[in-house]
């Protein structure tokens, strides 16, 4: 975003003219939350969100509004476009505040009492250090006077103590009814806690073109529609069952099979041609009696499973739902990385490997060496944050806070795309590119709802779709999905909701 800025400037564009649009998208969205008699208390940091505080109490002031400001911490100085802002505040009538030192909480108590509305305008999205001394009180004392009294905070760019780069909290954060912000959203509005302290988020036009996006060149992505779309391809006219390729999801005993039916039953639904569950013998008439259109072939070990995929036909493979922990879980895996295919690993694949990742990862190196990796047969792997913590237990959130660089750690590491599941879920893959997906109803936590996922990421390969784009579309679809399904929702309910989904899809694509 400073490098947006920078070049907006350069290319003509003056700073204070930048900040006079976004003080006005404040101001315009503080009119929307407060009634017209409801004071307003602009808390006002150092730097530019102090003065996009400072432009929006200005042009609050102009429309009738009472409105204070207090400058908070004690004893700083506006700079640049910041101090044109704070002069011209002066000239419209609104003079700044400052807490006096010795009774700094009973003042701001004060002022709390008195208003409707509070505009954090203390730090934006490039704080980079902990909150701590008056700051952090006077945050807190905002965030309960919030609770107690209904008061409403309205958030400059980002909640003042939240990272933009991670979403992490530092040290204590400002918890805001909206929030507003600039250009595009940055991290740590997507990726919790800090999504969970930004209340509805605005994105406001402030006059920087998309073009300095291709200079800026951005890696990472808000997952949408928009970023996957083009490659994907509904059904033509033309086509065949044959021509969309044929999944296969292996099963676990007669006693797991159910998270396999799950994942069959998606990867059919969002466009795979055939699907097939896998199944070791004992689960054999256990698979059959539930499966119609899913097709069920049986399979003894490591040597069977990779005589069955040594059909060509079978483009795509899910391994781990329900399969079980231990060495035979690594054999089929083996087995799955042994051939031209697309490759989805989830669950028990993923904490089976946990004493030996390397040999994961080595089986996908393997495999992307050979040209069937990476692109035309990739590999996904979709941990939660526990069998993500088993299989990269360095890459904890205690050594990397930011989710997007622990996914992107890991995809470079074990060679494959890394869904990194959660309410905030990121896809990465190892070249860098990343998404979060902020469409999940929390609905969607649930038994077997992880299992739908990865049956949809692997039927979508069955028909073709690169890694991440599969990917990204998967977790993109079953949050419509849950949203569709609606509350109380269980997994069973998720792959008929597909179809509505999927429906709309192909409407808007013709």
């Amino acid at each position: 975003m400073g490098e947006a800025d920078r070049l907006t400037i350069e290319g003509g564009v003056p700073g204070i003219e930048l900040m006079e649009v976004a003080g006005r998208a404040v101001a315009d969205a503080a009119c929307r939350m407060a009634g017209y008699d409801a004071g307003i208390l602009v808390l006002a940091g150092p730097g530019n969100n102090g003065g996009d505080g400072f432009v929006a109490a200005r042009l609050l002031k102009r429309r009738g509004y009472k409105v204070r400001v207090v400058l908070l911490p004690r004893g700083w100085e506006a700079r640049g476009d910041a101090a044109l802002a704070l002069a011209a505040m002066k000239e419209a009538g609104v003079s700044p505040e400052t807490l006096p030192q010795a009774q700094e909480e009973e003042a701001l108590g004060a002022y709390l009492a008195a208003a409707g509305l509070v505009i954090d305008a203390l730090f934006g999205a490039g704080l980079d250090r902990s909150l701590t001394g008056p700051i952090a009180a006077a945050v807190r004392q905002v965030n309960a006077a919030r609770e107690a009294a209904g008061l409403l905070v309205l958030a400059v760019d980002l909640p003042s103590g939240v990272s933009g780069e991670s979403g992490a909290i530092l040290g204590t954060a400002v918890a805001a009814d909206r929030t507003v912000t600039f250009f595009r959203a940055k991290p740590g509005h997507l990726l919790y806690p800090g999504r969970g302290l930004c209340g509805a988020l605005e994105i406001a036009d402030i006059g920087i073109k998309d073009a300095v996006l291709e200079t800026v060149r951005p890696a990472l992505f808000r997952n949408a529609p928009e970023l996957w779309r083009c490659v994907w391809r509904p059904p033509g006219p033309e086509g065949h069952k044959y021509s969309r390729g044929h999944a296969v999801v292996i099963s676990g005993p007669a006693l797991a099979t159910g998270a396999a039916r799950l994942a069959a039953g998606a990867a059919l639904r969002c466009g795979a041609g055939l699907v097939t569950v896998a199944t070791p013998p004992s689960a054999a008439l256990v698979n059959a009696a539930h499966l119609t259109a899913v097709m069920v072939r049986s399979f003894r070990g490591e040597k069977g499973l990779s005589e069955l995929l040594a059909d060509p036909r079978l483009n795509a493979v899910l391994l781990g739902p329900g399969a079980g922990v231990g060495e035979g879980t690594r054999a089929l895996a083996r087995a799955c990385l042994a051939g031209p295919r697309a490759v989805v690993l989830d669950a028990d694949a993923l904490t089976s490997h946990a004493d030996a990742p390397e040999e994961l990862f080595a089986l996908i190196a393997a495999l992307n060496r050979s040209g069937a990796g990476e692109g035309a047969a990739p590999v996904v792997l979709t941990p939660h944050e526990g069998e993500f913590t088993r299989l990269f237990p360095d890459l904890s959130a205690a050594g990397l806070p930011s989710k997007v660089e622990r996914a992107r750690a890991a995809a470079r590491r074990s060679g494959a795309v890394v869904l990194l599941k959660g309410g905030d879920t990121v896809i990465a893959e190892p070249g860098g590119r990343a998404a979060i997906n902020d469409c999940a109803p929390p609905w969607l936590a649930t038994a077997g709802s992880g299992d739908v996922l990865a049956g949809i990421v692997t039927g979508l390969l069955a028909q073709g779709m690169p890694g991440f784009e599969a990917a990204c579309m998967a977790v993109w679809l079953h949050g419509q999905a849950g949203a569709e399904a609606g509350a109380a929702l269980t997994a069973e309910d998720l792959e008929p909701a597909l179809r509505a989904v999927l429906r709309q899809m192909v409407e808007e694509k013709r």
